[in-house]
């Protein structure tokens, strides 16, 4: 017995040395080797386990406890720790270092000899120093990997070993471990109890504290972060997800720095004094745009300069600006009684856009009297104020007269200069001799057999003394054949026409500058038989009869104006007019102007740029326009429709330098090509998300003509996922996808369709966050020609579009949900293509068969039901984009959920089904092992499988995990894909009893 003390007593001096290993997620509950004194644990019976003392090479108490009475029969040694405080932790960890001697080593005739030793746990609130061993629930069985002999005591040979279990979910305050010996020889080094938290951590300038995981293995706990150093959140609080082991996962949301601080090197630095930010969209403090100035530090604008001015609308980077001087190079042309007015714009524009011009009409008065407004019957063409143009006719004037004409220019901030003087240029001009404007109204008087009583009104417009009227008649239908009389009043008898015949009268007057022209042609006719008295009678009634339902008519039109049709055409006009809103808002009938827009107030929506007169306004309005010279093309990337796509440094003054994206229109390009290619600019300058492509400005005021975007390091999801096949987990994945639904959630809240949502047009930044992009009037949409099944209107890229925009072109955001369901497809699937390579016609009739896409390999069940949700048929049956965000949020709250697989025998396997040809021929044929390869894009690996030996689907199937490392196939992902089809080939071989066909 004692050799066999003297023997667990060598190998605990060796280890001694042994140092602890750190974990820097991890923290102590107890360890043994950290107790300076006695550790204090309760043996029973006292001569079992035996704490024994020693010191390091450092002279440090080593305090271990050792068991070895191998000679007895039955033997029931009991070890009792000290009570534990759990600290709040739920699960913890407990690390055992032991030795244990190998019972086939130990001499002959010992009694019941073991190399195993148990472990038990006991939960309570406060100590409890009663060892009742019914109390203590069994942890584990103990064993060995290393056990060692007397010759490795000889040979100095180190065999310790080390367990970890862990412990949860626990409840109380604190615990007991006890260790239970039945007869081993036994030496326990060390023992440590910990559990993992998730330590503190500053990210995106926000900070997450110290968090202890929940109870199971599988739950991730939500933690939401605290923006720190002068920081707010951006569009929602930054979240982080502790896991179990430790460690933080699926970031969302982030801190951005308020106002009057910019981000450098992780923290919020205040802004210099004449610098500004005021936009939390922007990352950098800004320079004051000219004539203003930021007297503080931490300003969130700029005040202007004396005798400078910004309107609300300004946006923050503008210039400060400053009213117009007046028009130059007046000149006038006088046509009788009109005149046209035209001018050059102002030598100074205060440096806005937005001038226009008023004009002040005045009637100079007969001698000398003054001046005296025009008054309401002049006309101004297009209008008297707020001109855009820079010329004006006007006309109705009266003749042989003199007129003032004051011009005027104005700008944005004309109302807001105080000691502004108003700028005027002036035109005195004199009209010219005119005839008489045409008269307007003729009326019907006395009627009888063979006359009609004519009167009218002097015309609008004189211009002068009426001199006399002439009347122009004659039958209808012989308008070859009339009859010319004069009359000095305004009024006569027209004698000596037939009986119930109808005639056509024009009157015009004549003064000195001549006749007029005749008035529009008035029908009356004349009577049969009756005399005047009955005639003035009949008429009466008839007069009374039309008026009664000239009444009734405007009642019954007043009625259907208000009702619901009258609604509907007011509907249809706000849709033409590029308004669009998803739901009814109580301030719908509050409409305001803008640019020809009729916009709602407090709704954010979508302006179509082709309601724009000139789509350059549109470019303009929604688009920054970048100097040339600020950008710098180091390197291309691509090819776009248009042209090449490159990437360079963008390097605005008073703002940090970043990476851009640089489209580029080519050279030769036709008018309507320039104006399809900034299109996208037009659109995509209306949007601000984070999973929305940012634009950071156009160039077009030289050449090239470019679209400047932020750089999206990963580019296109569906080549980045296809480099990274099987690279990621399932909660990243779910993260890519949730960002892409809260990119369209943005879409759809402002009204915008998409139309053509797809992998390829979603670009993947270094942080792989997903971003939507591809806003293009003309898209290509994939580089064969079956990409796009044609329809009258358009191109449709068939694999992602629903039913409904199919067949009839209607694509809401209904729709996009349907393509936002193939995109999930896509995602995981790792890029694989859509109904793989199934014709467009093929695919339209399998749909319309209510077949769908079949879940793709190691895809979680919940995520299979919700790309079946997005793909009803109804469109009124698929969820919002809103319901989709919320769902992803739940799945990466509760990874668990993500477990459930879908079961692959239920799938139909795109491996095993290959379409019929173009002719419709439907027969089978086997498919070779290089094809099969081929079809789950591991063809690389052909040639080794046919030098192993496996030349057909028979063989392929017997294959295992080892025959594939065998033959060459190492890396794990691609071991799993295959071997999953494998698995999916036997089903379909015992479910039809057939060889493999396809």
């Amino acid at each position: 017995m004692t050799c066999l003390v003297a023997s667990v007593l060598l190998l605990i001096l060796f280890f001694m040395c042994i140092s602890v290993v750190q974990h820097f997620d991890t923290l102590n509950l107890l360890d043994s080797r950290s107790v300076m004194g006695d550790l204090g644990w309760v043996a029973y019976p006292k001569n079992g386990w035996e704490e024994i003392g020693e010191v390091d090479e450092d002279y440090a108490p080593i305090h271990t406890y050792q068991v070895c009475r191998v000679m007895e029969q039955n033997q029931n040694n009991w070890l009792h720790t000290n009570w534990i405080l759990t600290e709040g932790a739920q699960r913890v960890y407990i690390e055992l270092k032991f030795t244990l001697r190998d019972c086939n080593s130990l001499p002959g005739g010992v009694g019941t000899c073991k190399e195993t030793f148990n472990m038990y746990y006991y939960e309570t609130d406060e100590e409890d120093r009663a060892m009742k061993e019914s109390r203590y629930i069994k942890v584990d069985t103990i064993a060995a990997d290393e056990s060692f002999t007397e010759l490795d005591l000889g040979d100095r040979v180190m065999k310790l070993n080390t367990e970890v279990r862990d412990l949860g979910p626990l409840s109380r305050k604190g615990f007991y471990l006890a260790f239970q010996d039945l007869g081993a020889c036994i030496a326990l080094v060390s023992v440590r109890v910990f559990y993992k938290r998730c330590p503190f951590l500053v990210k995106s300038l926000a900070e997450f504290p110290d968090t202890i995981p929940g109870s199971e293995a599988s739950q991730l706990v939500e933690v939401v972060g605290h923006c720190i150093n002068n920081s707010m959140p951006l569009y929602e609080p930054p979240r982080m997800h502790c896991s179990a082991d430790g460690e933080w996962l699926v970031p969302i949301g982030k801190c951005v720095c308020k106002p009057g601080f910019e981000e450098m090197s992780g923290y919020c630095q205040v802004c210099k004094v004449g610098f500004y930010r005021s936009q939390l969209e922007s990352s950098a403090c800004s320079k004051c745009p000219p004539h203003s100035v930021a007297r503080q530090t931490g300003a969130t604008s700029c005040s202007c300069e004396d005798e400078y001015h910004k309107i609300d609308s300004d946006p923050p980077n503008m210039a400060c600006t400053r009213p117009p001087s007046a028009p130059r190079n007046a000149i006038s042309n006088v046509n009788e009684t009109s005149v046209f007015l035209e001018w050059s714009i102002p030598m100074e524009t205060g440096g806005r856009k937005d001038v226009r011009y008023n004009i002040l009409c005045s009637r100079v008065l007969p001698d000398g009297r003054g001046l005296e407004e025009c008054g309401p019957n002049v006309r101004f063409l297009p209008r008297r104020v707020g001109l855009s143009n820079t010329s004006v006719m006007v006309a109705d004037l009266q003749s042989h007269t003199n007129y003032s004409f004051l011009l005027e220019a104005v700008n944005g901030v004309s109302e807001m200069a105080k000691d502004y003087t108003k700028q005027y240029v002036t035109l005195n001009v004199t009209t010219n001799q005119a005839a008489p404007s045409p008269v307007s109204v003729v009326r019907k008087g006395y009627t009888g057999k063979s006359s009609i009583g004519l009167s009218w009104a002097e015309p609008d417009r004189p211009n002068g003394i009426i001199l006399e009227y002439e009347i122009k008649y004659f039958e209808k239908e012989q308008d070859s054949s009339y009859t010319i009389i004069k009359s000095k009043e305004t009024e006569m008898v027209v004698e000596g026409l037939k009986a119930s015949s109808v005639y056509i009268f024009q009157v015009r007057a004549r003064t000195s500058a001549g006749y007029g022209a005749f008035s529009r042609r008035f029908e009356f006719q004349t009577s049969p038989y009756l005399t005047a008295t009955s005639e003035r009678a009949q008429a009466s009634i008839i007069a009374v009869a039309i008026t009664l339902a000239l009444v009734l008519l405007a009642v019954v039109a007043g009625f259907l104006l208000s009702g619901r049709s009258c609604c509907n055409h007011i509907h249809v006009y706000l849709v033409r007019c590029g308004y669009s809103k998803a739901k009814q808002d109580p301030e719908e009938e509050k409409m305001h102007f803008h640019n020809g827009h009729i916009k709602f107030p407090g709704v954010r929506t979508y302006i179509d740029p082709l309601t724009y007169e000139d789509p350059n306004q549109a470019v303009h309005e929604f688009a920054q326009e970048i100097d040339v010279s600020f950008i710098s093309i180091e390197r291309i990337i691509g090819a776009g429709e248009f042209g090449e796509v490159c990437c360079g440094p963008l390097r605005l003054p008073g703002k940090r330098e970043i990476q851009v994206a640089i489209k580029t229109l080519k050279a030769g390009y036709t008018e309507q090509q320039r104006r399809d290619f900034l299109w996208e600019a037009s659109i995509m300058g209306q949007f601000n998300h984070p999973n929305i492509i940012r634009l950071e400005g156009v160039v077009t005021k030289s050449k090239p003509v470019m679209i400047i975007t932020e750089y999206m390091e990963n580019g296109s999801l569906d080549t980045f996922l296809k480099k990274n096949d099987g690279q990621f987990t399932v909660i990243q994945l779910v993260g890519m996808l949730r960002g892409i639904a809260s990119g369209m959630r943005y879409l759809s809240d402002m009204g915008y369709v998409h139309r053509d949502l797809a992998a390829r047009n979603i670009l993947v930044n270094s942080n792989l966050v997903c971003k939507v992009s591809d806003f293009g009037l003309s898209r290509v949409l994939e580089d064969d020609a079956e990409a796009a099944y044609t329809t009258r209107g358009g191109k449709i890229p068939i694999r992602w579009t629903a039913p409904e925009a199919i067949a009839y072109r209607k694509f809401t955001s209904a729709s996009d949900v349907w393509s936002y369901g193939i995109v999930m497809w896509e995602v995981m699937s790792y890029g694989e293509r859509p109904y793989w390579e199934m014709s467009n016609q093929d695919v339209i009739k399998a749909v319309e068969e209510n077949y769908r896409l079949p879940g793709p390999m190691d895809c979680p069940e919940a995520l299979y039901h919700l790309m079946m949700d997005c793909w009803q048929r109804e469109r009124t049956n698929r969820p919002k984009f809103d319901e989709i965000v919320c769902l992803l949020d739940k799945l990466i709250r509760n990874p668990s959920s993500l477990k459930k697989l879908v079961n692959s025998s239920h799938r139909v396997s795109n491996l095993l089904v290959e379409h019929a040809s173009a002719e419709g021929d439907c027969s089978a044929r086997t498919k070779s092992v290089g094809e099969w390869l081929d079809s789950i894009k591991m063809g690389r690996y052909t040639e080794l499988f046919v030098e192993g030996g496996y030349s057909s689907l028979e063989m392929v199937t017997q294959m295992t995990s080892e025959d594939l490392r065998r033959v060459g196939v190492n890396l794990a992902g691609h071991q799993k894909k295959i071997i999953t089809s494998i698995q999916e080939m036997r089903v379909h071989m015992n479910n039809t009893n057939s060889p493999i066909n396809i």
